[in-house]
């Protein structure tokens, strides 16, 4: 009988290759099929830039390492789906668009290269909000549906990483947050997704990383466990990502070992209900249908043992979360540094890559955010009010003696792709960005079942800087009261 791949995990691979049932090359053509027969084809997800020329070789070298000496990592043959946004090599970095379709790094980002050595096959790139931001849409590739309602979108801008992970094209996935990009697509695809507090996971080798702070790599997994056993083989410091250093000394043996189904017994969990989302609309009927949904979820994580304070209110949330502002300096060289690492810059600097044709084929919001140029006074307001945010937050777990706080994953169901690449363009409809508001504060994302139309919905737990690992054990002992994922139906068994 062949394995069984929907909704496998880490775990259950590992004892296949042990008992002889499952090879790593058998393993990769199964996932392979899949990605041929769901993703080009069929219902035709669209998740995939690139497949990795080489992993059926990489699978026999691992299998022969397996015959020889046993597992040569903690991530001995898992294969992962990487977004498009980091270097793996051989495939190229195309960031989704025609900009970059012929972009191929010299070398693995830091965070692939740790993952390989750890075992894992990086199988594909998968598709992201262009030029790594908003949903997921691309002037390369099209728009990535949702494997939930195929009119829909799978979010953004790690779109194609979360639609990758439900429709099980992969056993977990990296994704990349700078705004909600991680969370948003994890929660409309029924995975759970992490973005880590900034610097405990290195962006070198990844678009968009050092100078700028807000962004982050993180793991993608139909399970918790499975997520943190990725997160375990992420971790590190490296040089040519300074914010890592302020990792060191803050990262736990093993984030696995904070799996612990009764870990909201007697946990203080705040209930913050303020609508914060991007673009939201609470009296909006869709909205409603969230709040539904969250409702539910505030009780089940009462019956789980946790002590509720309901609501929170954090003074100025909205007037301070308005400030958001980037740095053009920090855009700048940031480019640079991503695209000089290899020593072949597709463009000196992006002025020079907005004057390429191709340019205006890049999707409306993608084109928009790029042209932007915020003044360093509005960066500057931006800092202060970040700063007074993390002591208004800091403020109110201090006052409840709260041990983490709860929030709706995204406000708003799924929007449609229609009105996404058409007018009115709606994009990241829904999405609280309070923790890459903050960047050094560590936020999770779980499914919390499903809306009365039957489209995936989540919940966020936020914390304190550096307290990843308590995030991760609540988003576990959750998980476990509850067991809300569900494979999508457009994507089932071969």
């Amino acid at each position: 009988m062949a394995f069984n791949i929907i909704d496998t995990t880490i775990e259950q691979v590992h004892a296949a290759y042990k008992s002889g049932e499952l090879s790593c090359r058998q393993l990769v053509q199964l996932y392979l099929d899949r990605i041929a027969a769901y993703d080009k084809s069929g219902p035709a997800i669209n998740a995939i830039i690139s497949l990795n020329p080489d992993a059926l070789q990489e699978a026999d070298r691992l299998d022969a390492a397996y015959k020889a000496s046993g597992p040569v990592g903690a991530l001995h043959g898992i294969p992962i789906i990487m977004k498009d946004q980091g270097d793996a090599t051989p495939m190229p970095t195309t960031l989704g668009s025609l900009l970059f379709k012929d972009y191929y790094p010299g070398r693995d980002s830091f965070v692939v290269a740790k993952l390989k050595k750890a075992g894992a096959i990086i199988i594909g790139k998968a598709t992201l909000g262009e030029l790594g931001g908003g949903d997921t849409h691309g002037s390369l590739f099209g728009s990535t549906k949702n494997p939930y309602d195929l009119e829909r979108t799978a979010g953004g801008s790690s779109g194609g990483s979360g639609a990758s992970v439900s429709a099980n094209f992969c056993t977990v996935a990296v994704g990349q947050e700078g705004f909600a990009s991680i969370r948003r697509p994890s929660t409309w695809n029924c995975v759970s997704g992490m973005r880590p507090t900034a610097g405990l996971v290195s962006r070198g080798g990844v678009y968009a990383g050092w100078p700028s702070v807000n962004g982050s790599l993180g793991p993608m997994a139909r399970t918790v466990t499975d997520l943190a056993k990725l997160l375990d083989n992420m971790i590190g410091y490296d040089p040519d990502d300074p914010v890592t250093a302020r990792g060191v000394g803050r990262t736990p043996e093993s984030f696995s070992k904070f799996l612990d189904g009764n870990g909201l017994k007697a946990a203080r969990i705040g209930i913050l209900r303020e609508s914060m989302g991007y673009d939201a609309e609470p009296e909006s009927e869709d909205f409603a249908k969230i709040t539904e949904v969250f409702d539910k979820a505030v009780a089940d994580l009462t019956k789980a043992g946790a002590v509720i304070v309901d609501p929170v209110i954090i003074p100025n949330l909205k007037t301070l979360l308005a400030k958001r502002a980037g740095s053009f300096a920090d855009d700048e060289e940031s480019f640079r540094e991503y695209f000089s690492r290899s020593g072949k810059m597709p463009y000196a600097s992006r002025a020079e890559a907005m004057k390429s044709p191709d340019f205006q084929k890049v999707v409306k919001g993608s084109r928009e955010r790029w042209a932007r140029s915020p003044s360093d006074q509005a960066n500057y307001e931006y800092l202060k009010a970040r700063e007074e945010l993390m002591t208004h937050l800091l403020g109110v777990m201090a006052e409840h003696r709260l041990d983490a706080i709860v929030h709706k994953a995204v406000e708003h169901q799924p929007t449609l792709i229609k009105d996404g690449v058409n007018p009115p363009y709606v994009d990241q409809k829904g999405a609280p960005h309070i923790n890459t508001f903050l960047v050094y504060v560590p936020s999770v994302v779980v499914p919390a079942g499903f809306t009365r139309d039957k489209l995936p919905a989540g919940i966020t737990f936020l914390g304190r800087p550096y307290d990843d690992g308590n995030m991760i054990k609540f988003a576990y002992a959750y998980e476990q009261a509850t067991k809300h994922r569900q494979p999508p139906s457009s994507v089932t068994p071969l």
